[in-house]
């Protein structure tokens, strides 16, 4: 039987779990004897399971292909198809809404973006604000299962800038991918692997926010939403305040997870060796997390601000932890704020310190995690190969020390990461274009392309003065975002890697 699944395609094995994964908020709602909930969902549940069974029993001889193009392609698809299916239910559950905007919503919480436009206390019930965290949950060990399933074998996702070779061909050969194994029997291996780690580590946070004092359902979704860096809660701000300074430490140190593919078990893919506090993402990501703070728990005495509480040091305390745990918060793309964010943003004199969440959202987290925007090792490339380049100017006869590791990521992978980073220029540009030909202004079009890119929702309310709206904008503003998050999630580089014929060349 477990033969047969493996054989399937891969769309088919992940619609028939997304079709179980909706029996959850049905089991919810009805336990709360909220029907109008409970029906769609269970329903659809049904319906969509036994779309699977067919489709597999019509597929059963088909053999699916192990060819590299054909992988991307399903892991596109998926990101197409699967928010399609959980948007029937959630359709149908919320009253006065269309399948557009219910699209729209799932879209951003598989893609683990967390931007929301049901932004109206009570608009939605309790077991859909369930749903959209599971969807997001889902997606972040999608993100994990595909980076190591199908990205890294094909050097693709930020093993390119470890490996310095050309993206789109395998890391290990690209014999490894033509003849090993299908990506169906690879993903559920690999989550046979993740999904005790993903869901333990869950389960630990959701039961120590209780201890913390938070409520069942909130800490559940800050739980889920922590591990898949989505950001969303349970219908409130992203500020944690019912368990207070401890529930934020919880959420600061699970994370700090999204930090480094180290965290997690068979994701370390290439450099095995190298011992953690080594790790040039974890280097890179302690530097921002000592500097941003600082910066801003500095300017308090460089500006000579609010000179009467220079020496209060509880106030001094709550600004500095409210800028670290909103730098980590928005260096992994989770999105959450501090209780103290507030404190922190008076105390350093800046209203809204935009450009700071812009600027830690686009570096990101860590390769092969379920953090999004540039990650970190690419930025870390880029920085050693210019730190490189200055040395030659004075040395220009001079040697690059490190060992063959390190020469590689200075030369063949900065010079990808460089790549890498151009393209997400250019799909900056293209989609504020798009945005700009719709009638939106350059900077909500530049926030809310950022947000999406980097799967970093919470931006659209904090990178600006003005919170910005989403049930405000049409359905082609949507759709032009949704398809930015889906870009940002599966990364140009393997999108056109895919397109590219010629990456498949041996």
């Amino acid at each position: 039987m477990l033969r047969r699944i493996l054989e399937l395609p891969l769309l088919v094995v992940l619609t028939g779990a997304g079709a179980l994964a909706m029996l959850l908020p049905a089991a919810h709602a009805a336990v709360h004897d909220n029907l109008s909930v409970a029906r769609p969902f269970l329903y659809s549940s049904i319906m969509v399971l036994l779309l699977a069974v067919m489709v597999g029993i019509a597929t059963s001889h088909y053999k699916p292909s192990k060819d590299p193009r054909s992988q991307l392609a399903t892991l596109v698809g998926a990101y197409i198809w699967l928010p399609l299916m959980f948007a029937v239910p959630f359709n149908e559950a919320v009253p006065d809404t269309s399948f557009g905007n219910a699209w729209f919503e799932m879209v951003s919480s598989f893609t683990t973006t967390g931007v929301t436009q049901y932004d109206t206390p009570g608009r939605l019930a309790s077991s859909l604000h369930l749903w959209r965290a599971l969807v997001g949950w889902l997606g972040g060990f999608f993100v994990l299962l595909s980076a190591v399933a199908i990205l890294a074998p094909l050097n693709l996702g930020g093993v390119e800038v470890l490996t310095g070779r050309v993206p789109g061909r395998g890391a290990q050969g690209a014999g490894q991918i033509t003849h090993g194994a299908g990506p169906s029997e690879r993903l559920l291996r690999h989550g046979a692997t993740l999904f005790p780690a993903y869901f333990g580590l869950t389960l630990m946070l959701w039961v120590l926010l209780l201890i913390s004092g938070e409520k069942g359902l909130t800490a559940l979704c800050f739980a889920m939403s922590t591990l898949s860096t989505s950001g969303i809660t349970n219908g409130q701000s992203a500020a944690i305040v019912s368990g207070g300074f401890f529930s934020e430490a919880l959420v600061f140190l699970f994370m700090a997870l999204a930090l480094t593919r180290r965290s997690m078990p068979g994701l370390v893919l290439t450099d095995r060796n190298r011992a953690l506090r080594n790790d040039h993402e974890v280097q890179l990501a302690l530097f921002f997390l000592i500097v941003v703070p600082g910066l801003l728990f500095v300017r308090h005495w460089i500006g000579a601000l609010a000179a009467d509480d220079i020496l209060n040091i509880r106030a001094a305390a709550h600004a500095l932890w409210g800028g670290l745990f909103t730098t980590m918060s928005f260096l992994t793309t989770t999105g959450f704020e501090s209780a103290d964010w507030v404190p922190a943003r008076s105390w350093s004199g800046l209203n809204s310190p935009g450009l700071i969440l812009l600027g830690l959202a686009m570096m990101g987290g860590g390769i092969a995690t379920t953090a999004g925007g540039l990650k970190l090792l690419r930025v870390y490339a880029l920085a050693r190969h210019g730190e490189r380049e200055m040395d030659r100017l004075v040395h220009p006869s001079s040697v690059g020390g490190g060992g063959d590791a390190e020469r590689r990521l200075r030369q063949g992978g900065a010079y990808v990461a460089w790549i890498f980073f151009m393209l997400y220029a250019i799909t900056f540009a293209i989609f504020i274009a798009a945005l700009s030909l719709r009638g939106l202004e350059f900077e909500k079009g530049l926030v809310l392309t950022i947000a999406s890119v980097t799967t970093t929702g919470p931006l659209v309310a904090m990178a600006s003065d003005v919170p910005i709206r989403m049930v405000e904008l049409s359905f082609s503003e949507k759709a032009i975002l949704g398809a930015a998050m889906i870009v940002g999630r599966v990364e140009i580089l393997a999108i056109l890697a895919l397109l590219s014929p010629r990456v498949w060349r041996r």
